[in-house]
């Protein structure tokens, strides 16, 4: 490849990521937008070479066609799904996501079928037949560092074997989600037990609590926030002093993450959790 080809790839690889963004809001969300982004670039290094200026044609316009057909044709190449199936799964997951942000929660199946105008049974079958579309090629060579030819086989987790490491980690963040749980102020906390563990609807909150469908959506998403940024605070390194800060809300932040950190012993943190647990009885009494 001379200089000149190569110059020209080079300035205009950032049109692929832009087709990409394009044409990737088609597929749905298990296809990888790196292998669009390989099989776009591919594109671009054809259209560089087949580039002819005396035509009249800006380059951008020719290559942005050869992108997008290179990344169409991987995408067919790769998918079994007809188009008719392609259709009827964006649809299903459009619904779902559109319950799952009106109810505050994710749908049930019988929720879902109602909402897609389907009989429980015909839903069924479209998940089988989405699922079934989704084909791996197990012997794909993977690229991994310091190996060679290892397929997806070969990369395969054993589910049934978890690194000890691991295993602890996952304990330490089960044990600061669940005392993240429990610090949270009442009405969050209600909520985020409502809607995660419990199955409440947002108007089953609402109604509880006295407050508007929209207040409960705010309360969620506030205590989402304080929970994720109070447990990243736990591996951030040294936690900030609560008497310091710049302000009230950065000093209530300080004040919630140390909580997290002393509420529970290392020791127990590292005992066996599987589920986080709720006061779910405590909350059912209530709304009954």
């Amino acid at each position: 490849m001379d200089v000149e080809l190569a110059t020209l790839i080079e300035e205009h690889l950032p049109l692929v990521k832009h087709v990409v963004f394009q044409v990737a809001v088609q597929f749905p969300r298990h296809v990888d937008r790196d292998e669009l982004a390989r099989a776009g670039a591919l594109g671009l290094v054809e259209a560089a070479r087949r580039y002819d200026e005396a035509r009249g044609v800006p380059f951008e316009r020719f290559a942005a066609q050869r992108i997008r057909g290179a990344i169409l044709d991987a995408v067919r190449a790769a998918d079994w799904a007809p188009r008719s199936l392609r259709t009827l799964a964006r649809q299903l997951e459009q619904a779902e996501q559109h319950l799952a942000a009106e109810l505050g929660r994710m749908p049930d199946r019988n929720e879902v079928a109602e909402a897609l105008d389907m009989r429980r049974d015909e839903l069924d079958q479209l998940q089988h037949r989405r699922f079934r579309s989704v084909v791996l090629n197990l012997e794909h060579a993977t690229p991994h560092e310091g190996e060679k030819d290892l397929t997806l086989v070969d990369l395969l987790a054993d589910e049934d074997s978890i690194e000890p490491s691991a295993e602890l980690e996952l304990r330490e963040l089960h044990s600061y989600l669940r005392d993240a749980i429990r610090l949270l102020p009442d009405r969050h906390r209600l909520v985020v037990v409502g809607s995660f563990l419990e199955g409440r609807t947002s108007q089953e909150l609402a109604d509880f609590l006295g407050v508007t469908v929209s207040r409960i959506s705010q309360l969620r998403s506030e205590a989402l926030l304080m929970l994720q940024e109070g447990i990243d605070a736990q591996y951030a390194g040294e936690l900030s002093d609560p008497s310091g800060g710049s302000g009230r809300v950065a000093r209530r932040k300080a004040t919630f993450a140390e909580g997290i950190a002393t509420a529970s012993a290392f020791a127990d943190r590292m005992e066996e959790i599987n589920l986080i647990e709720s006061d779910a009885p405590a909350l059912t009494a209530r709304m009954t």
